[in-house]
């Protein structure tokens, strides 16, 4: 691809905008994030907070540890984490700088001020307000559709910003619309590495620290652990415990950041550990794995962009699916071997649900990589699925388009049922 095609910036921009760095499970960082804005509005600490939000971030934060808070979970913990010691610029780095005497104060605040959560319905499948009230003055921060998209800023009746809003559409990005997978292989395969060089390798480094964090500790299900305890430490087993320890920790405290990738930690983390053990297994130079990263990436992202930053279908898939990708490019695939790759990866895992953000997305995590490897495995092998095979179709562009349409429409009552389930809404 040529420095002069509209693509080609295009695609390093989307890099920029989707690999940046997140402390903690993104959605009560979201609320972290709102909680510290409308803090900073106040000018004061609150004596009563409110907080309304979409099925999907209740989905997502009920059952994960927010870091920095000593244990805590759930949306008030989050909140709390924000007005204490948020730190707004920091957007979803907000509550990575905290002391221990701010983390006892977390807990003091949870104890003196009401945290009051409704669940709220207005064709947003991910929606914040947070309202910090301090006797009769107050101020309210309202995001839509992704994780720092503040679109309104309100105090005392004055509204302070306001950005209109069309659906669910993500405006003020890259059109996403740009990505496909030839222009994606093609970019990934003729990119001048020095221009991505700076966004993959921090992606190494912080994803790469929390995944041997993983393996160390003690977190959650302890995933990685098991899988290299049960099946041993070949490089296949090896990339999908990684990926696995880094959930394993990310989701149940770890104060580590990572880079995420469609607005997920978990994602980023599925999408660049397999990829990194490869090419170290391979001894593979720097530009090859930065080729192979990239591909991997934008991979991720073309595949979740129509689905949605929410949904019932597990995040993890499409980043396996990527990961798989990049595995192939780094084996010496080629375009073909890159797509039918994509294809087998999904036809396999397409089934996982998400229901909420915990310590088994770890597992989620090991189930699409191994599918991504399999994928590649398969096509080497001489077997494909095929168009006809269920959602596959021909060509991975259609079996994308297929993909997405399974994800944001016919898997919504499965995401509205999940949600009900989890806040008891009924049985």
């Amino acid at each position: 691809m040529k420095k002069t095609d509209k693509k080609y910036q295009a695609y390093i921009q989307i890099l920029r905008e989707e690999l940046i760095p997140a402390m903690g499970c993104t959605e009560p960082i979201a609320l972290a994030y709102a909680s510290a804005v409308a803090r900073e509005i106040l000018g004061e600490m609150p004596d009563r907070v409110e907080v309304a939000a979409s099925g999907s971030i209740i989905k997502n934060v009920k059952s994960v540890i927010v870091p920095h808070t000593g244990g805590l979970k759930g949306i008030p913990a989050a909140v709390a984490a924000g007005a204490v010691a948020g730190r707004a610029d920091q957007e979803l780095e907000v509550i990575a700088n905290v002391s221990q005497g701010q983390t006892e104060e977390m807990r003091d605040f949870l104890q003196k001020v009401p945290v009051f959560v409704s669940h709220v319905d207005q064709g947003f499948t991910f929606e914040i307000v947070v309202v910090l009230h301090k006797g009769s003055s107050y101020a309210k921060v309202r995001i839509l559709n992704y994780h720092t998209n503040i679109v309104l800023l309100e105090k005392n009746g004055e509204t302070l910003r306001e950005v209109p809003v069309e659906g669910e559409q993500e405006e003020g990005i890259t059109d996403r619309s740009l990505l496909d997978m030839e222009s994606i292989y093609d970019f990934a395969d003729t990119v001048e590495t020095g221009e991505i060089r700076g966004i993959l390798n921090r992606q190494i480094r912080y994803n790469m620290a929390i995944a041997k964090e993983g393996l160390r500790g003690d977190y959650g299900a302890n995933i990685g652990s098991v899988l290299l305890a049960a099946e041993g430490d070949d490089v296949r087993t090896r990339a999908r415990a990684l990926a696995a320890a880094g959930s394993d920790a990310r989701m149940n405290g770890c104060e580590l950041p990572v880079i995420i990738n469609s607005g997920s930690g978990n994602q980023g983390i599925a999408v660049s550990v397999p990829v990194v053990v490869y090419a170290e297994e391979q001894k593979v130079g720097e530009e090859k794995l930065l080729r192979a990263l990239a591909l991997a990436n934008l991979t991720a992202i073309h595949e979740k962009t129509p689905i949605g930053r929410l949904s019932a279908y597990c995040g993890a898939v499409s980043a396996g699916a990527g990961a798989g990708a990049g595995i192939a490019y780094l084996s010496g695939g080629g375009y073909a071997e890159v797509a039918h790759t994509i294809v087998n990866a999904l036809a396999i895992v397409s089934g996982i649900v998400c229901d909420g953000a915990k310590a088994s997305c770890a597992a989620k995590i090991a189930s699409a990589v191994e599918a991504g490897i399999f994928g590649y495995a398969m096509y080497r092998q001489g077997q494909q699925f095929r168009g006809g095979d269920g959602i596959v179709t021909k060509g991975v562009e259609a079996t994308l388009k297929n993909v997405g349409r399974l994800g944001k429409h016919g898997m919504k009552e499965t995401n509205e049922e999940i949600i009900r389930i989890m806040i008891g809404e009924g049985c």
